[in-house]
């Protein structure tokens, strides 16, 4: 994607830019060098930007927002104080200076400080759940508090409210020792206890949770801090740039490594929340179930322990809270889509990625003689090691398998599926072409580097459909894309895929200077944007993604997913189409259509999903919780008992009858673990109403 003399220029210049610029060696400053290198390196972004106001204010809010993302400690004085940095920070970052940081520190150190006298005092009387109050869904419909005492009211409310919640858990507990005890178990009798108790001890837990949270604040040193700095620089170029501290690079390698102990979920703070942005198949919380992509980590417990608030943590520092031993257990208190709160537990585990590997199935439907293959792909995964495994091959060879097994089509199946190795994405489009370019890669300067399809050979020639969704990005794009603009795909979905049409590199920074400045190493990594990605109809997948053939209900299709949700995310722009044989009439893309809409309209498990999109749509878009305890247990009542009509949609889906493929039978017979967890895969796949609908296409097709 970028090449070494490429790479070798861009260091040396880095090199003798550095050499020029900093002071001797006795005399360095690594903070100052950091920038410097920093700085350097963003000059080579795609979509370089001038050092100026403009930029100056980019960073200023989005720093801001890092700097106090719930609102909790600033007030507006110390925002006017602040804001006169507002238009100097392209001043010093030319300087190499930190000014504005380091008041910036000083401002935050002095307000968590005066919190902690808050919180105590609060949480010392009783709070009174029946008055009628309410507080905002989300910091960023919250206004800076005008002076400190509006600050104490913020933190009443923000107390009152995780105090609330539980209370209301405790109450439901008490709810079910009431019913054993009615049951005749007199076990249970002690553990009754009156309202008054329940609400102390609701009080007490979050004292505890908020005691740790200011213990770790004040361990946090002022390189904590410049790390997020930093990156409010970067990011003001595209959400993707970032700077990892030394110690944060640890979080990116776990995610990109074949191993995972902990519970294996990629994360990602937005607006001072800790999202779920993917689950890794075969991890912890991919087992346990109940984890889903778009929730936010409200608390962090361990065990029997009391959790840890981590609204507003940084991530890298949840990470570490989440993060554990195999066996042990974590706790995550997490707010689903539908707004309901549940408490998560999970057992640690080293995960193997086994389950990220390309597998696959044969699919029938119980009704029907139509066989189809099925290949699940989670990511396009490449290890650089000899004879490491790689996506490609490995969807190669499940290929072969299913020609041998004389399936009258594919789903190739790239839900969640957020991207990887572009190599293999290009070597994988072409088993299905005979030859022809695959997809446009544009660095800043310079023609558009196009990848072509090198094997003349075609290792699948009957129909096929790709599977996406909202969470495909990235090179799942790049092949859904191509197959699409071939007329070689009926690519089926939801309304676009996610939109990442863009691609990074990772530069030790270390690399950029000169050994004369050792002592002041190690500097860390920057994640940089190189390049974009173009269809060969010449446009980009950034922002709009692949728009499929046949789009389905999505239950997440109204909610706010997708690259475009991305603050100061890059553009959407076309470049020359290339020259490519289009035979996408003879799929005749219309008639499928019209036949895939009538069975969606017809069915009761679709239109149970549409519905189930305005409902979430409509809790998203929700301002305030209700303070009041009788009204918030009703409104959590109802949602949970909402979501169970929704979480039995597979009750009435019509089932398909997977099975294994004779060679992987034979090969998994005498490995019994292994056979179980494809057997449990398989299982999976029989409720899947998207896999029938994709069958039913796949029959139309034929």
């Amino acid at each position: 994607m970028y090449s070494k003399s490429k790479r070798i220029l861009f260091s040396c210049a880095l090199l003798l830019f550095i050499g020029a610029t900093i002071p001797p060696v006795r005399e360095v400053d690594k903070n100052m060098l950091l920038m410097k290198v920093v700085m350097y390196a963003l000059q080579n972004h795609y979509d370089s930007k001038p050092i100026d106001d403009e930029f100056s204010k980019n960073a200023f809010q989005i720093y801001l927002k890092d700097l106090d993302p719930s609102k909790r400690f600033l007030i507006q004085e110390d925002i006017k104080k602040l804001e006169q940095f507002q238009y100097r920070i392209d001043d010093e970052v030319n300087n190499g200076t930190y000014l504005f940081f380091d008041f910036s520190t000083k401002i935050i150190g002095q307000r968590i400080k005066e919190s902690e006298t808050y919180y105590k005092e609060i949480l010392a009387k009783p709070f009174n759940f029946k008055k009628n109050e309410t507080i905002p869904t989300d910091a960023k419909n919250l206004p800076y508090a005008k002076n400190k005492k509006e600050l104490q009211e913020h933190w009443r409310k923000y107390l009152k409210y995780s105090t609330l919640t539980r209370v209301a858990d405790l109450l439901s507990q008490q709810e079910s020792y009431q019913k054993e005890l009615e049951k005749g178990n007199e076990s249970v009798k002690d553990k009754i206890k009156p309202f008054e108790e329940l609400e102390k001890e609701a009080r007490q837990a979050v004292l505890k949770s908020h005691d740790e949270w200011f213990a770790y604040m004040s361990s946090r040193d002022v390189r904590d801090w410049r790390s997020s700095y930093l990156n409010a620089i970067t990011m003001t170029y595209d959400p993707h740039t970032n700077y990892f501290a030394p110690k944060d690079k640890e979080n990116f390698d776990i995610q990109m490594s074949g191993k995972l102990e902990g519970i294996g979920a990629v994360l990602q703070t937005q607006e001072g929340y800790i999202r779920i942005v993917r689950i890794i198949p075969g991890s912890a919380c991919w087992k346990q179930g109940d984890l889903e992509v778009g929730d936010k980590i409200l608390k962090v417990g361990q065990a029997e322990a009391e959790p840890v608030d981590v609204v507003g943590m940084r991530q890298d520092d949840a990470v570490r809270l989440i993060r554990g031993k195999k066996g042990t257990e974590v706790r995550l208190t997490v707010r689903k889509k539908d707004e309901s709160v549940v408490e998560i537990p999970i057992i640690r585990d080293v995960v193997e990625i086994e389950q990220t590997y390309a597998k696959s199935a044969l699919l029938k439907k119980k009704d029907g003689k139509t066989q189809v293959g099925y290949i699940n792909l989670p990511r396009f995964y490449t290890d650089f090691k000899k004879g490491g495994r790689n996506s490609a091959d490995d969807v190669k060879k499940e290929l072969e398998k299913l020609n041998q097994e004389n399936v009258q089509g594919l789903i190739l199946d790239l839900r969640n599926n957020g991207g990887g190795s572009l190599a293999d994405v290009v070597k994988m489009a072409g088993y299905f072409i005979k030859k022809g370019p695959i997809v446009q890669v544009k660095s800043r300067q310079g023609n558009p580097e196009v990848h072509q399809d090198t094997d003349k050979n075609v290792y699948f020639d009957k129909p096929v459909v790709i599977l996406v969704n909202s969470y495909s990005a990235s090179a799942s794009e790049i092949l859904a894309a191509a197959l699409q603009d071939y007329g070689r795909a009926v690519i089926i979905g939801s309304q676009s895929t996610f939109g990442k049409g863009t691609v990074q590199r990772l530069i030790d920074l270390d690399g950029f200077v000169m050994p004369a400045y050792d002592q002041v190493k190690p500097l860390g990594t920057m994640k940089l944007t190189l390049q974009k990605f173009y269809r060969i109809n010449g446009d980009a997948t950034q922002l709009k993604g692949v728009i499929p053939d046949i789009i389905l209900p999505d239950s997440y299709s109204k909610l706010k997913i997708g690259e475009k949700e991305h603050e100061y995310a890059m553009n959407w722009d076309e470049i020359q189409p290339l020259d490519y044989e289009n035979t996408q009439k003879s799929l005749k893309i219309k008639k499928l259509q019209s036949k895939s809409q009538k069975r969606v309209e017809a069915s009761p498990v679709f239109s149970l999903i549409s519905e189930n999109a305005n409902r979430l749509k409509k809790q998203q878009d929700k301002q305030f919780y209700t303070l009041n305890l009788e009204e918030h247990r009703r409104v959590q009542a109802k949602l949970r008992e909402e979501g169970k009509k929704y979480n039995d949609i597979n009750t009435k889906t019509p089932e398909l009858t997977p099975s294994i493929l004779r060679i992987d039978k034979t090969q998994l017979e005498g490995d019994s673990i292994k056979m179980v967890q494809r057997e449990s895969w398989l299982s999976t796949l029989q409720k899947d109403i998207y896999l029938h609908e994709s069958v039913s296409v796949l029959e139309d097709m034929n």
